[in-house]
């Protein structure tokens, strides 16, 4: 049976970072005790802040 049902996030996104970069994303997340799935979903609000669902990219 499926833990999470509705609002499901199917899609993966992968990007390459530096070591730097990685590093600097795990200490957020255990600073914030957020995943850093979380944390770039907050990163990508905070550079389009009015997308609703991306309904509005590009606009």
């Amino acid at each position: 049976m499926a833990k999470y049902k509705g609002n499901t996030k199917d899609n993966v996104v992968s990007m390459r970072i530096s070591d730097e970069e990685k590093i600097t994303l795990m200490k957020m997340a255990e600073h914030t005790q957020k995943s850093i799935s979380l944390i770039m979903r907050e990163a990508m609000n905070l550079y389009h802040p009015n997308r609703e669902n991306g309904s509005n990219l590009g606009q």
